[in-house]
């Protein structure tokens, strides 16, 4: 181990942890080379391919490593949070058209496409704008970048670093959300923790709110895929032993390393393009159930959580440039963050945890904290405590919608058994998870949001 290794949990949650290889994980990210004062472990943490989900790393620009398995294989796989003027009551008449209408709109399920077709050109286009080319071509307004983090564009994307089985993976993929634990949700602001910030984002009670959870589709996936090959086959090369092959890695400024940032960087851009033409096709379908009455639809703000951004932290009272890898964990800038909107200055920055299928999502605030002990960074939801195979053991997918059901939550989904497979009690218990978040001081607590309808792959 080059570093320690840490844990954000309680009691109960260090009891979940033991019970995979979460930890073992941890103490192996702690020897890659380059890493700098800790490798980290949020409390919605599970076991991962190589890299732990929920876990924290940055390594040292010019000495560190980047690893794929430290972002996995949905690159900025993320959540956006769509806020309306209207209150719960308002659409109670009108729920389910709304989660039909948008079951309808936006393409779910294992290799969904989506009804943009994209040439070579404007693939490429697309991988090295971003939000910016979705609002170019009339998906969004110009204000919605800067809602988002980034402003739903990364620097350095480099359309030749992603193969052409990449591409076509991707190619007809925007705006579709995929399978698995993704997911259109409507909800409402169920509780407001902090009124003050509440207001300053633009939160109200019983406010109607949109979740959005999807990522870089099959594009992200084969770039993964892709460049932990190439890594493997130039280990010995750079002299890096692992403990774990699935740790593969390249050193940050080696060619490998570099070409695989530059094209995951274009995944991350692909990733909120594709979040930015579901808000589009979430914004047609209010407009046809609901009309001019619906009013307008804005984004609150799009946070990532599958990622590696170069930042720029304090590491033993000097101020360096680090590769942050976030896997399963979500940003959590403090207040006066130079990379901060001039609105959440005061703040800190939006940040947002949807917890699992039918319970409670959170909305949460940056704190200074974190970026002392997390590198400003948090948890990303509820995480797994059973795997897929054992929920569907557990429970039907028939049984799990009616009791949603019954318990006031509109369901429209394509795969009963993908139902079973995202079951409430297959993970965490969302309220410990930020409770211990809140209690570290890694993040402050805003609203909670509660579950009106989920539409699923």
């Amino acid at each position: 181990m080059r570093v320690p290794a840490e844990v954000f949990a309680n009691s109960k949650i260090l009891e979940q942890v033991f019970r995979d290889k979460s930890l073992e994980q941890l103490v192996n990210v702690s020897t890659l080379p380059g890493i700098v004062r800790a490798a980290l472990l949020m409390p919605d943490a599970h076991e991962g391919y190589g890299f732990p989900i929920g876990g924290v790393a940055a390594m040292d620009m010019d000495e560190g490593v980047i690893s794929p398995g430290g972002i996995g294989y949905d690159i900025n796989c993320g959540v956006r949070l769509l806020v309306t003027k209207m209150v719960a009551e308002e659409i109670q008449d009108t729920l389910p058209d709304l989660a039909r209408g948008l079951y309808r709109m936006v393409p779910s399920g294992v290799g969904a496409s989506g009804r943009i077709r994209l040439d070579d050109q404007e693939l490429d286009e697309v991988l090295k704008g971003g939000v910016d080319w979705a609002t170019a071509h009339g998906y969004g307004t110009a204000t919605d970048a800067g809602h988002i983090e980034s402003h739903g564009r990364l620097p350095g994307a480099d359309p030749a670093a992603v193969s052409l089985h990449a591409k076509n993976r991707g190619r007809d993929q925007l705006g579709t959300m995929g399978a698995g634990n993704h997911f259109v949700e409507i909800g409402k602001v169920e509780r407001i923790f902090d009124p003050e910030i509440a207001r300053d984002f633009g939160l109200f009670s019983n406010q109607v709110t949109i979740l959005i959870h999807c990522g870089s589709r099959g594009l992200g996936h084969q770039i993964a895929t892709d460049y932990i090959r190439v890594m493997l086959g130039k280990l010995q090369d750079y002299g890096i032993d692992l403990p774990d092959r699935e740790l593969a890695c390249a050193p940050f400024q080696s060619p490998e390393g570099q070409r695989y940032f530059a094209a995951m960087t274009a995944a991350a851009n692909f990733a909120w393009a594709n979040r930015q033409i579901i808000t589009d096709e979430v914004r047609q379908v209010w407009r046809e159930v609901l009309g001019e009455s619906g009013g307008e639809i804005s984004i609150l703000y799009d946070v990532a959580h599958n990622i590696a951004k170069i930042e720029e932290h304090v590491v033993g009272g000097i101020v360096k440039k680090l590769v942050v890898h976030r896997k399963g964990a979500t940003r959590s800038f403090g207040p006066n963050h130079p990379e901060l909107l001039p609105i959440h200055q005061k703040t800190g920055q939006p940040v947002l945890i949807p917890g699992s299928m039918g319970t409670a999502s959170y909305v949460l605030a940056g704190t200074e904290t974190a970026m002392k002990m997390s590198f400003g960074s948090s948890c990303h939801g509820a995480g797994r405590r059973m795997s897929r195979h054992q929920a569907l053991r557990e429970v039907s997918g028939k049984a799990l919608k009616e009791e949603l059901g019954a318990a006031g939550i509109f369901v429209e989904t394509g795969s009963v058994r993908g139902l079973a497979e995202e079951a409430p009690f297959a993970y965490k218990d969302i309220h410990d998870v930020v409770g211990v978040v809140a209690e570290a001081d890694l993040a402050r607590k805003v609203a909670q949001l509660k579950p009106l309808a989920v539409i699923k792959g």
